[in-house]
Formats: C-alpha cells, structure tokens, sequence
C-alpha cells in the first residue's frame, strides 16, 4: 500500500527534527566563547543548560495538544480521544529518570562523536527486553533474544571503532571518548527504567500520547531548572569543563550566549527539534506504525553520521560502518522487521507462523515499547 502525502511529510518530518535535535546538541558543544569574567575563551560545556532546553521542548507538546484538542471541539463531529483524568503525579518517576538520563547523555555527547552517541543509544533495547522479562514477566521470542546478542555484538564494535579513533582524534581524549561511550550505556539502563515505569504504571491509563511527552517534560523542565542552582555551588573540579568548576554554570552559559549568538540558535534548534520530533513519531506510530517509526529512528542514526562526517566534525572509520549495519540488524531482529521476509521463503514461512502464534501479543506491546516511548530526547 502506497503512503500519502501527509505520511510521507510525517515520515519525512521525523527523520529530519530527529537528526537535527542531535547534530544541533553537538554543534553547540563545538563553540568556544568567553564567560561572564575575564576569562580566556572556552568550550560551551553545559550538559544541564542544554537539558532544560529540550525538556522546554517537550514541554511545548502539551500546549500542542490542548491546541489539538481545542481545534477539535469546534469541529460538528470531534474525532480527537482526549484520554481520561489521571493524577499527573504518575509521571513524575518517569519524568525523573529521563531527566537523569538526558543529563547523562547530554554530558557524554560533549565526550565522543555525534554518530556514537547515536549508535550506542541502540543498547536500550538490551535493557528494555531484560527488565520487562524481569519485572514484566514478558516472554521474549528467539528472534528478540538474538537480536539483544547481535545487539551487543554490534555496541563492541562501535566501542572498538572509538578506541581505534581515540588514538587518532585531537578532539576528544581518549579517555573522555571511553568514558563518554560508558556514560551512554548507564544511561539507556535508566532509560529502560522509565519505560518499565510507564507500562507498570502508567500505559494502563488512557492518556494521549502529546499530553504524556507534556507532562514529563514539565516535570523535567521544573525540576531541573530548580537544581541549576544548587549546581551553581557545586564544586567539582577537573571533572567539569567550566572555568569555575562546578558541576553546572548557568550563568557562564548565558554570558557565552551573549558573546557567541550562534550558540542560541544552536540551543534553539534543539528544543524546537524535540517538539517537532515527539509529534511526528507520535504520528508516525499512528498513521504508519511501529516499525516504520524504528526503521526511520535507525535511518536517523545514519543521516547524523553522513553529515557528522560531511562537516568534518569525525573521520571515516570502517569499523563504525561494520557496528551499525550489526546494530541496525540487532534492531531489526529485536522488532520482527525480518518476518515479512522470512514469510516469503517457503522453509520458514511455518516457523515464522508458529512464532507468531506463540506471542503475538507480547511482540507487538515489546515493538510499542522501544518505538513508541513517551520521549526520545536527545
């Protein structure tokens, strides 16, 4: 069946405010400006500025869906589920764990490359799978099972192809890439938590997708911006990239801004992006499905890369080629994107049939899990 033009804009839309919320992350982390004293220039190191930011971002999905909402009770016949009354407080553990992983991520990025941070966010999938056969008592199918293998295969070896790269890269240390990889695993582990969190507690609520995004992004948003002060005065050292050393330099942040406009724009391009993203998989999940949203969620991951590498920002590595085509396979598997293609083949057109009649039910809610969580930030 052929896609509409409104598919095809939303498919579209995804892929392009996807890529451009990470690359314009990353762009803001590549200026160098002066801060609010007499300090020489420096590198725009704020990973908790950038943060409030995009939780801004997904905050604005809940003035998108009142917006919708009021559009749609003019209408003579109104179409829209607005869900059903709920304690918002649900969402506030979610809401806690993606701002926690989001810092993480978003202090990683300032680490390693645009395209290996994107590669490694794939190890949610590990994660998500185990925590909900642990506290879900889900049952994965053997494809899903092989799919977190090749999975894990495929994060060794973009680790392996950032090792190699360290030694070569004048950007980023060795040591700040290793770790910056390592930060982005121990932060899809929280992520996993928040998704688990969400189907424990809150999926079994009928709530609409924009107004769950809304939700935790003002409690992100809130919150976060509340901790920006006492990180103010918390001193870290060598740990921190700012001149004062503390963990979080809003004021340095600002002062750069004012110095080095561009580095707005940057900010700017992010939290708009994130908006623009959570709508158009939200969508895409809707209008297409949820494979369409995990295929084009790996695109993504490769449009960053080609202009990672276009702007000069890394150096071609084989290795990462030979890690994402193993990732994109690891995700396929995990997803059943091979099952419309094993059906063709006679042989296994039985096994696949018996698989299917095995758990239905449970691939389909694991598919929603990982392609249609409430927020994809960063």
């Amino acid at each position: 069946m052929a896609w509409t033009k409104y598919q095809l804009l939303l498919a579209g839309l995804m892929l392009t405010t996807g890529s451009i919320n990470t690359l314009s992350a990353k762009w803001a982390d590549l200026f160098t400006a002066r801060g609010c004293r007499d300090d020489p220039e420096h590198q725009f190191s704020h990973p908790f500025v950038q943060a409030v930011g995009m939780f801004l971002g997904e905050f604005s999905c809940l003035a998108v869906f009142y917006i919708l909402l009021c559009y749609d009770r003019r209408r003579p016949e109104p179409k829209m589920n607005p869900g059903q009354s709920f304690n918002p407080l649900l969402f506030f553990p979610p809401a806690m764990c993606d701002m926690t992983a989001t810092s993480i991520m978003y202090v990683a990025l300032n680490m390693t490359s645009a395209s290996s941070f994107q590669m490694l966010r794939g190890a949610v999938i590990i994660f998500t799978g185990l925590l909900s056969v642990a506290f879900l008592g889900r049952r994965l199918l053997v494809s899903q099972w092989i799919g977190i293998l090749v999975t894990i295969l495929g994060l060794i070896v973009v680790g392996l192809a950032d090792f190699i790269n360290g030694h070569k890269d004048d950007t980023h240390k060795l040591s700040d890439v290793i770790t910056g990889d390592l930060l982005i695993i121990m932060a899809q582990i929280i992520v996993s938590v928040q998704m688990v969190l969400e189907e424990k507690f809150v999926y079994k609520h009928d709530v609409h997708p924009l107004r769950a995004v809304g939700t935790e992004g003002l409690f992100g948003f809130c919150v976060l911006t509340l901790l920006l002060i006492p990180m103010f005065f918390i001193h870290v050292g060598g740990i921190s990239s700012n001149p004062r050393g503390v963990l979080e330099d809003a004021l340095d942040a600002f002062c750069q801004i004012g110095h080095r406009p561009l580095i707005l724009l940057a900010l700017l391009g992010n939290t708009v992006s994130i908006a623009f993203f959570n709508f158009a998989g939200i969508s895409v999940t809707k209008e297409i499905s949820a494979t369409t949203r995990m295929v084009l969620d790996s695109l993504r991951t490769l449009v960053i890369w080609v202009v990672s590498l276009a702007l000069g920002w890394e150096t071609f590595h084989g290795l990462e080629v030979l890690g994402f085509i193993i990732l994109l396979v690891g995700t396929a598997l995990y997803n059943g994107l091979h099952r419309p293609l094993l059906a063709r083949i006679p042989q296994c057109a039985g096994l696949m049939e018996a698989e299917e009649q095995s758990g239905p039910e449970e691939r389909e809610r694991l598919l929603a899990d990982n392609g249609v969580q409430a927020n994809d930030e960063s």
